[in-house]
């Protein structure tokens, strides 16, 4: 096992915060695996690139020697987390949290290694508390301390409903940790709150306090918002390669750096060294190419990145229409029409309103360009590939009316 200060370089990388850094060392430097948990709420069926950056962390423990547990939150979800909520979270049924589990465990050996994973139910446990356990569990926390979580106390001071079983949910997620006898726990920014209390309830059934690292959340393909599916921004890590490699090309420059720290297995050296090539003249572009083909290999099998990438380039660099999108023609007023009407016309959008929308969310390209200006106006006598959203993609030619 490499040592200790080796290893908090490598577990450090792109992490928000390690709470207490000291005691971390203290762990590694004992020369003994790690228990290192992160929670996942079945509220959906698939895993996003978002979920990745904490599986990618733990599958930089895992390299390191360390045992991790991939813990289905199955009775928690069933309270329903409402961290970064100004609402009560709907609470998901039995059938649903059932449903949406079955599909995590194919999911993420894309990423980990098997033989070093223990998925666990905290089902298995909290069951078993009951209402005695659970009201010793209440008993730990003051509704003050609970009010600091951020988001109880704007809506507390908002005058907006906060029900009792939402307080449970710090209390129980923090009891897994006491159940498996946690070392370390993972969660995104916005779980530091939750993770904290898993330390407060170690010590109190006498283990010793986990420490908390975490991460932070990965932006969607905006690179405003966080990743999410509510919010239309996210790659599914079960979506098509050539979808997958498309959505990733469309992020900035900017963002790219970000994902390749987050969600890249590249050694941080190497990230570095392709940041000096762009600075040195390096197409940018060329990069990101790297970035989505190693993406897709991972969930889809080496080879299906570089398939993606010649796609993507026939599609949106040469001028070459793949076999699957329509071709069609338009007749256009002579002085030209403008991108919303046109792609309503084409049936690419329901109405020229949604058009206008479509753009202003920076979700329409043309000839593989993201439009910014909702006044654009296209000429007659072009042929352009027209894209909104990941799906609608249709090759237009454009005549003049009369």
């Amino acid at each position: 096992m490499t040592g200790p200060a080796e290893q908090l370089i490598e577990l450090k990388r792109g992490a928000h915060e390690v709470l207490p850094e000291a005691e971390l060392v203290r762990k590694l430097a004992r020369g003994t695996p790690l228990v290192v948990k992160a929670g996942f709420d079945p509220t959906a069926p698939d895993l996003h690139l978002g979920h990745t950056v904490l599986i990618n962390k733990m599958r930089q423990f895992q390299v390191l020697g360390h045992q991790v547990v991939f813990l289905i939150g199955d009775f928690t979800g069933m309270i329903g987390d409402p961290t970064g909520k100004n609402a009560t979270r709907p609470r998901l049924t039995r059938e649903d949290i059932e449903a949406n589990a079955r599909t995590y465990g194919e999911q993420i050996f894309k990423i980990l290694d098997p033989a070093r994973t223990k998925i666990d139910f905290n089902s298995r446990w909290s069951v078993e508390l009951g209402a005695a356990g659970l009201i010793g569990l209440a008993a730990q926390y003051t509704v003050a301390r609970m009010l600091e979580r951020d988001d109880f106390a704007k809506r507390y001071r908002g005058g907006q409903p906060i029900a009792i079983h939402e307080f449970l949910y710090p209390l129980v997620q923090g009891y897994d940790s006491v159940a498996l006898k946690a070392d370390v726990e993972l969660g995104g920014t916005d779980q530091k709150f939750n993770l904290l209390v898993g330390r407060s309830l170690q010590e109190s059934f006498g283990q010793e306090p986990q420490v908390v690292l975490t991460m932070p959340l990965l932006e969607g393909l905006d690179g405003v918002q966080k990743m999410g599916k509510s919010t239309g921004n996210y790659v599914g890590i079960t979506e098509p390669p050539e979808e997958m490699f498309g959505k990733l090309m469309s992020i900035s420059d900017t963002l790219m750096w970000r994902y390749f720290e987050l969600l890249s297995f590249r050694p941080l050296a190497a990230i570095e060294a392709l940041k000096k090539a762009v600075e040195d003249g390096r197409n940018p572009r060329d990069v990101k190419f790297d970035l989505a083909a190693e993406i897709v290999n991972r969930f889809h099998g080496l080879g299906t990145g570089e398939r993606a990438r010649d796609e993507f380039i026939a599609r949106f660099r040469d001028g070459a229409v793949p076999s699957d999108v329509r071709a069609l023609e338009l007749a256009i007023d002579p002085a030209g029409a403008r991108l919303a009407l046109i792609l309503k016309e084409t049936q690419l959008v329901p109405s020229t309103s949604v058009g206008y929308r479509m753009i202003e969310q920076g979700a329409v390209r043309v000839d593989g360009e993201k439009v910014a200006d909702r006044e654009l106006t296209l000429a007659p006598g072009g042929r352009h590939l027209l894209q909104v959203g990941k799906r609608a993609i249709a090759a237009v030619t454009l005549h003049a009316k009369g």
